[in-house]
């Protein structure tokens, strides 16, 4: 027994070594990382910023986590109309990491200013948002990665088609480029994948514009949200808050009141034919269960001139969630790859 116990302290004492000796990824120990960049009072990296709109000026709330000049991950989160809040899973990987990351509510979102006014609701805008929020923290092209969830991917999208020139990578996450084709596929796939009577139900309350109707939700929950959006037992805290939040006019406005496909301003959005003038490293990430179409998401990854792509073989809309370990993995995998200068990324 004795014999045994010295072993097992040993090993025990082999194991505490080999911690102490591991760094990260990116090499060195964090302190730099987590060493304010501003002086004066700290505010826990956040900063609101003022942006001029033609209906005048109003405030952007933004969270910075780390110090890394050469990576610097702006994350537009979707909805439209959600908060950054769903991307806080970002917490548990991006540090160790030594990736500086922020958190940015859009215009009518979270903890930024809300004019309640529909008229503010709209693309052009919204990437004309994105550019001054990028001037107002410093973002370049030699640190400036953007990441794009759905609605976000929408936005991230146009903005590298405008402003490409300010960007060090793209990173389009669960969103298709095409209106057209995010409809056929709600329609042709996810919806014949609903109990036929279901859907009817959810048809008819969609045709009376009952959409406020408990029972749409009652109907959608159990049979769409929880197979195509999060397909975890439990929605995660952070997917809650945001949900929980969620700015129904600006949704509604851009996306339309159904869940399935697009019918408000986005309904003719399209850039398929534009993404070969994408010239920066580009990611597209895709799931099996998501309700933007994976083939679509691969096919993105082969128009642009520079794509890697990212399947998520568990994983829904929220895969950073439902398919974690890929997901993050990947997403970690090309930042770092596009940071010491590759510019296309094998990854599945």
């Amino acid at each position: 027994m004795l014999k045994s116990y010295n072993i097992i302290l040993l090993l025990q004492a082999m194991l505490v070594m080999a911690a102490c000796n591991e760094t990260p990824a990116t090499g060195g120990d964090h302190t730099a990382y987590f060493t304010p960049v501003d002086s004066g009072v700290q505010t826990g990296g956040v900063k609101v910023i003022p942006i001029s709109t033609p209906k005048g000026t109003f405030n952007i709330w933004t969270k910075r986590t780390g110090n890394n000049p050469k990576i610097k991950v702006l994350l537009i989160t979707g909805g439209p109309g959600a908060t950054h809040e769903y991307a806080e899973a970002f917490d548990s990987f991006f540090p160790q990491e030594e990736i500086e990351y922020i958190y940015y509510d859009q215009l009518g979102c979270g903890n930024s200013d809300n004019p309640k006014d529909t008229a503010l609701y709209d693309l052009n805008r919204s990437v004309e948002e994105v550019e001054q929020v990028r001037k107002a923290l410093n973002l370049t092209n030699e640190n400036f990665y953007i990441w794009g969830h759905s609605w976000g991917g929408v936005v991230a999208m146009e903005y590298a088609l405008k402003y490409q020139q300010n960007l060090k990578a793209l990173i389009i996450s669960d969103m298709m480029a095409s209106a057209k084709d995010y409809n056929n596929y709600a329609d042709n796939v996810l919806a014949k994948q609903i109990d036929p009577k279901i859907l009817d139900s959810i048809r008819a309350i969609e045709a009376k514009n009952d959409f406020d109707n408990p029972k749409y939700m009652e109907l959608l929950m159990p049979n769409f949200y929880a197979k195509h959006i999060c397909r975890l037992p439990e929605f995660p805290d952070p997917v809650l808050r945001a949900m929980g939040k969620m700015n129904e006019s600006f949704y509604r406005t851009m996306q339309g009141p159904s869940e399935f496909g697009l019918s408000g301003k986005l309904t003719n959005w399209d850039v398929k034919e534009k993404l070969s003038q994408i010239k920066v490293p580009t990611l597209s990430i895709g799931a099996k269960y998501d309700t933007m179409d994976p083939e679509h998401m691969k096919w993105i990854a082969g128009q642009v001139q520079n794509g890697s792509y990212l399947y998520c073989p568990n994983g829904s809309h929220l895969c950073m969630y439902d398919d974690q370990a890929v997901y993050m993995k990947g997403l970690v995998k090309f930042i770092l790859a596009v940071n010491n200068g590759e510019k296309k990324v094998a990854l599945n």
